[in-house]
């Protein structure tokens, strides 16, 4: 394919990852209804994407029940009352769940694929987890699932902590190594940069490069465009950007960039006016100017959540100067 607008055509290798109840559920301790996540389940299938991240498969220890819901641990039984015999070969719509090294009771909590609703278990580590991450795709894999590699905050760490991740990762079976813009910090340059060391670590692997974009520069949407136009083939995005802090790249901007025919826009706008509106007046995410600060200056979101649910959310400048004052 001719590389002069390869944003006009589409291509058929590049997959879309839906990951709003996984990721927006950072943002009320996923205590969604069952009947929220079947409107997402049934926007996803009717729209053609190919991923649908259903939530984490964490330790019920470390989230205990009577503090998270269901979607936190993606417990089988919750998973098929939601979505029932689910098969992935029929849909063409792949369920996938996140566990967190440190937070995943792995060894134990997986079923063999052939058992469950899932088709993907995306494993997502800091750098310096990196070795249990390892273990965690190698398991995964052994099960029958199709992994992925999420290294979070990585616009925090250094050169030679990625080139450690990235040779370490390279020798897994993992199908994706995801660039996870944790912050909302990166530019298109660093995008550019980051994509083409990934790509050269993993030439000859066999793995895909996907792109997972936070939105605290309002620039989520633009980065994920920019690493599909370099390469990227997995993308993910959250319906009306819902997600902790700033939010994501959105589901409905994405598909609507995208030139793939499959692709139908409307069962989207459908969910976000129904479930996502009413929502919007109950939960707080988006871009806002503390979540641009903490992107700006290369900060977690967790400071900025924590002003906008106190005694003076408004006073931008106070915040400011506290977080310049505590880096």
């Amino acid at each position: 394919m001719s590389n002069k607008a390869p944003w006009i055509t589409f291509r058929p290798e590049l997959k879309v990852l839906d990951c709003t109840v996984r990721d927006g559920g950072l943002v009320n301790a996923h205590q969604f209804s069952d009947a929220f996540v079947a409107a997402v389940y049934r926007a996803c299938l009717e729209s053609g994407i190919d991923y649908m991240e259903i939530g984490y498969k964490n330790s019920q220890r470390v989230f205990p029940t009577e503090r998270f819901g269901p979607w936190r641990h993606c417990e089988e039984a919750d998973l098929r009352r939601v979505v029932g015999d689910h098969d992935a070969e029929v849909t063409g719509l792949k369920l996938a769940a996140m566990a967190d090294a440190g937070k995943s009771e792995w060894q134990t909590q997986l079923l063999p694929a052939s058992e469950s609703v899932l088709s993907m278990i995306r494993v997502a580590f800091y750098a310096h987890q990196v070795s249990e991450a390892v273990d965690m795709i190698r398991h995964a894999c052994e099960l029958g699932y199709e992994t992925t590699a999420n290294l979070m905050a990585v616009s925090n760490i250094t050169e030679t902590e990625i080139d450690t991740v990235l040779e370490a990762i390279a020798e897994t079976p993992a199908s994706t190594m995801v660039i996870v813009d944790s912050f909302g910090h990166l530019y298109r340059e660093q995008i550019d940069r980051l994509y083409n060391k990934y790509a050269m670590a993993l030439a000859g692997t066999g793995m895909e490069i996907g792109i997972h974009a936070h939105n605290n520069l309002q620039l989520a949407f633009a980065n994920t465009i920019e690493a599909i136009i370099l390469g990227c083939n997995r993308v993910d995005a959250t319906l009306f950007g819902f997600g902790r802090g700033a939010g994501n790249c959105h589901t409905e901007l994405l598909l609507g960039f995208l030139r793939n025919p499959k692709f139908n826009v409307r069962p989207l706008i459908e969910v976000i006016q129904e479930q996502m509106l009413p929502l919007r007046q109950e939960l707080d995410w988006g871009p806002s100017v503390p979540y641009n600060i903490t992107g700006q200056l290369n900060q977690h979101p967790r400071a900025a959540i924590e002003w906008r649910d106190g005694a003076t959310p408004d006073d931008y400048l106070s915040f400011y100067d506290r977080v310049v004052s505590e880096i």
